[in-house]
């Protein structure tokens, strides 16, 4: 591989600008449906598990058993089923996702303190009203920390969804380990590496701008 030029990389932006934007947006599409799919799945379970304790660790351990699954081969795995492409990069993803989310989503509803959800029932609230209207809201802060988590490790591993043609910045850095000692492999694979790395930060300073403004006032530090 050769050395790093700066102008060399200036150049190669410049030139390569379309596909660049155009791999950063298929980037953001695949990881904004991928956490889309696993709130609503991780939320959902929490949701239905937080007070029951066999169920409650039986899905935490089970998501968490797929986190230590390697990327590669879980994806690798995926192929003989789903093909090459969107698909298993979709599924694999959303997977990865599940654990931070289920796991805040039951600690958030669990941090609720009993005696208010006692006054809420007092009230004459149902069961269920109380965990839509009160814990819900709540746990909220702590749910989006999961998904905020699960953005971050999603943004990562999609990179990695390269290796089955799946889309996004690991496109690139694929393509530069690749054709380790060509010209351009050096700038292939630090423009897919430093694209994730700037859209990882972009991506966390929007999730503190959503959790700041869809949070209780009270709740807010």
């Amino acid at each position: 591989m050769t050395g790093f030029d700066l102008s060399g990389l200036l150049a190669f932006w410049a030139k390569r600008h379309d596909d660049i934007l155009s791999l950063i947006g298929e980037h953001l599409l695949v990881v904004a449906i991928a956490l889309l799919l696993a709130t609503i799945v991780g939320v959902g379970v929490g949701l239905l598990v937080w007070n029951r304790p066999v169920g409650r660790s039986l899905a935490v351990t089970s998501a968490a058993v797929v986190l230590t699954i390697p990327s590669l081969a879980l994806l690798a795995a995926m192929i003989p089923l789903f093909g090459l492409g969107w698909t298993p990069t979709l599924i694999g993803l959303t997977l990865y996702s599940l654990l931070p989310i289920i796991r805040n989503t039951v600690v958030g509803l669990r941090e609720v303190s009993p005696a208010i959800m006692e006054s809420a029932k007092g009230m004459g609230m149902s069961p269920p009203t109380v965990l839509l209207r009160i814990q819900l809201p709540m746990a909220w802060p702590v749910i989006v920390t999961g998904v905020r988590v699960a953005a971050q490790l999603t943004i990562g591993i999609a990179a990695i969804g390269a290796y089955v043609g799946g889309p996004g910045l690991g496109q690139m850095i694929f393509q530069g380990l690749s054709s380790l000692g060509s010209k351009n492999a050096l700038n292939f694979a630090l423009t897919g590496t430093l694209g994730v790395i700037v859209l990882a930060l972009i991506v966390d300073g929007l999730f503190t701008i959503i959790t700041k403004y869809t949070t209780s006032k009270g709740l807010r530090a």
